[in-house]
């Protein structure tokens, strides 16, 4: 598979990435002035070398589709590493072999209803089971379409299923696609900037971007200091306070 972005493609990233920033992330750090997405250099090393995968809950096919969209959606550049550097792949599969994944706090009960935008998860799978079959689904998707799994079509192809996939133009039949979309969205986000511990934002790469300070324990006297201005100092995670 071909991880060489396209011209459209960055600016698709960039939006990706520009709506994280002025998302929840951002949103704890809007004092401190983030890099600016658009004045980079050329193509970010990875922050360390990347380790194989070690893969707990995705299975071969699953694996395939999830580094084929992370590297999609996070290709090398100016801005960071590719997601498979950054770990991306290894959150989505640890939280999708985890208690979020098996939907421990979710009511598994029915009745099972289609439900209003603002009623949240309506469906009988957990984000597991969900995430399983969208991506069973898509691939049978882009195999009729393109005579290829998601993993083996070319970057275009890829571009056109995921935002597919994002306006609910591709019909997954009994799943809602939407839905599926989100949860795939809502899973790369954080992979990009949760906690390393988590397995994701690998070398901090994803806070580094955005002049997030990390898991400091103070953090309000430097919101006047370094207001509008980038944070001088590297992110500390949870693995460093311990």
């Amino acid at each position: 598979m071909s991880d060489q972005p396209m011209k459209d493609h960055d600016v698709g990233r960039r939006d990706f990435l520009r709506k994280a920033v002025a998302g929840g992330v951002a949103a704890t750090t809007t004092a401190l002035a983030p890099p600016a997405l658009a004045q980079q250099p050329a193509a970010a090393a990875p922050a360390q070398e990347a380790p194989t995968a070690a893969y707990e809950f995705l299975n071969l096919d699953e694996q395939a589709f999830v580094e084929a969209l992370v590297n999609h959606m996070i290709p090398a550049d100016g801005l960071t590493p590719k997601g498979t550097d950054l770990g991306i792949n290894v959150y989505i599969d640890r939280a999708l072999g985890g208690a979020w994944g098996k939907g421990d706090r979710l009511y598994m009960q029915g009745p099972w209803k289609i439900g209003q935008p603002g009623q949240g998860y309506q469906l009988p799978l957990t984000p597991a089971q969900l995430y399983r079959a969208g991506i069973e689904a898509t691939n049978a998707y882009c195999v009729r379409t393109y005579k290829k799994t998601f993993d083996k079509i070319d970057a275009t192809q890829r571009e056109d299923v995921l935002i597919g996939l994002s306006t609910g133009k591709i019909d997954l039949g009994a799943l809602p696609t939407r839905t599926f979309w989100t949860t795939v969205y809502q899973t790369v986000m954080e992979g990009m900037f949760a906690d390393p511990i988590y397995g994701g934002n690998r070398g901090k790469a994803g806070w580094k971007l955005i002049g997030f300070p990390g898991a400091l324990a103070v953090n309000r006297e430097n919101v006047e200091k370094y207001r509008d201005k980038p944070f001088p100092t590297d992110p500390l995670g949870i693995a460093d306070m311990s």
